[in-house]
């Protein structure tokens, strides 16, 4: 192709692979080796590692345009910092190689790994792509090389990967890594020891290997928390690899030779009210980690299935031999999940783990309660903020406690004038307890109190509604459903726009 063509030229971000020239695809060496002109960033010091893989492809009269970034995690004194001069510098080159273009000259942007994955090519096709033709061809990613030079899996089944950059703060770092199945961290180096901790604050440092410059001189591939971070270059990647069919970690399950098994640990993790969205990412790490799944039928099927874990569900009535069982696989070496909706710690399985745990038999057994979303607080987003200044929170159900005891404190709170969130308020075998609720509250409260009857929050069947607490029907409550009584205070405004919201104001009037 010649200068003096009016045809603009061609824009090709070519991806090159890991490292190895000869894991460079066949297109890639093509265009490389017909463009007028190759490009490639590099730092001041002038080498490029895109271009040492792409040497032997390139051919005599070729143009190179190296564009060399002005800084790279130095200081600048650019009155923009580090981005503006960043910015400005991409801005230059992207010029450089429209001049080419515009002169109807093939430019070939050379790129390590794939040219849209944190590559900087991607800098140059989102100035560039849209004022000429644009062809984009794929590469091996850093991330496959290093599953490759490990021989591991990276997932299978239903598991889940998630790339993250190790310049995250280490607390989201630990967040994500805790809520996914396998993971691989890019841009380590001096973010290295961060990483490591967020390994470790996710309970995943015992699975993490290293990889540094995959299918590259050098490389080199260790168990992460073996790695001494003074030795970790720019070019090295963190991989947690899929968990499935690999074997029960035997720090864990097996004490020394002719000592009885390990003790294990029983985790009590809050699902939250309804599906995924609801859980934490410190609670779906725990039940991706666990080799026992212990609970309610109904709750241990809202976890997803996983290769290897065992689940044990019963009967919502026997809390007490639950705990039992799920401490005794503890004992055996096991790491055990015991499910429990909403929060754990709230007319939930927390305190039945707790209770059987502070026997003696079980002294010896670790026991973490990993919390969640409780439904009165779920209740409470879909209809404003009922909750916004103090309330009480009280379970109608008198299957543990007397009535007498219900009422009493019932009284109390409405004495107070404070917001009750009622929980448990009645089921196929308590239809009573509402109405009685309902009246004994109307001796303290007005007839137009505004009542929130939240059913199913989250779920498929979510109906949320607010009724004047004279007109509560015990008709229309079951045990999936929480009430959220208003105080005094408490508004339910129509909005311009239609919607109605509950809301609690947070000063009070002075007594």
């Amino acid at each position: 192709m010649t200068d003096n063509q009016s045809k603009p030229g061609r824009l090709y971000g070519v991806g090159l692979g890991p490292g190895d020239p000869s894991l460079v695809t066949v297109r890639a060496a093509e265009l490389i080796g017909k463009a007028d002109v190759v490009a490639y960033h590099s730092a001041r010091h002038g080498r490029s590692i895109a271009r040492s893989i792409a040497e032997r492809y390139l051919t005599p009269g070729q143009i190179e345009e190296r564009l060399v970034y002005p800084v790279t995690v130095e200081t600048t004194d650019h009155p923009g910092g580090y981005r503006g001069a960043i910015d400005e510098f991409y801005e230059e080159a992207a010029a450089r190689l429209a001049a080419h273009l515009d002169a109807g000259r093939d430019v070939v942007v050379l790129a390590e790994g794939d040219p849209l994955f944190y590559g900087s090519y991607q800098h140059m096709h989102k100035r560039l792509a849209h004022r000429y033709p644009t062809e984009v061809v794929p590469g091996v990613t850093s991330v496959s090389a290093a599953a490759a030079r490990l021989g591991r899996a990276l997932v299978e089944a239903e598991e889940v990967l998630t790339i993250l950059p190790g310049t995250l703060p280490e607390e989201e770092l630990a967040a994500r890594i805790a809520s996914t199945d396998s993971a691989v961290i890019m841009k380590l180096g001096r973010t290295f020891p961060t990483v490591r901790r967020a390994l470790e604050r996710a309970g995943r440092l015992a699975d993490a290997q290293y990889v540094e410059r995959a299918t590259m001189d050098g490389e080199r591939t260790a168990p992460l928390a073996d790695v001494d971070p003074d030795s970790v270059p720019y070019f090295s990647v963190a991989v947690l690899p899929s968990r499935i069919g690999l074997p029960t970690d035997t720090a864990r399950t097996a004490g020394p030779a002719g000592s009885a098994a390990a003790v294990g640990e029983v985790v009590v993790v809050g699902l939250g009210p309804a599906g995924p969205l609801w859980l934490t990412p410190e609670a779906r790490g725990e039940l991706a980690a666990a080799d026992d799944l212990v609970g309610y039928t109904t709750y241990v099927d809202r976890v997803p299935l996983r290769a290897g874990q065992r689940r044990h569900g019963s009967d919502n009535k026997v809390e007490s031999e639950r705990a039992e069982f799920a401490l005794d696989l503890a004992r055996q070496g096991r790491r055990v999940a015991v499910v429990s909706s909403g929060d754990p710690g709230v007319f939930a399985m927390a305190t039945a783990v707790l209770e059987v745990a502070c026997e003696e038999r079980y002294g010896d057994v670790p026991v973490r309660i990993v919390p969640g979303m409780t439904a009165a607080h779920a209740a409470a987003s879909r209809a404003g903020a009922p909750l916004g200044h103090d309330y009480a929170v009280v379970s109608l159900s008198d299957r543990l406690k007397p009535w007498e005891v219900v009422a009493q404190r019932l009284n109390a709170a409405a004495s107070a004038d404070l917001v009750l969130a009622l929980y448990n308020p009645g089921s196929q075998s308590r239809t009573t307890q509402v109405g009685l609720a309902r009246d004994l509250l109307l001796e303290h409260r007005a007839a137009d109190t505004p009542v929130v009857m939240a059913r199913d929050v989250g779920g498929p069947t979510e109906r949320v509604r607010t009724v004047r607490l004279a007109d509560l029907d015990p008709a229309e409550v079951d045990m999936r459903t929480i009430l959220l009584i208003g105080s005094s205070q408490t508004q339910a405004v129509r909005r311009g726009n239609g919607t109605e919201v509950v809301w609690t104001p947070r000063r009070y009037p002075p007594v």
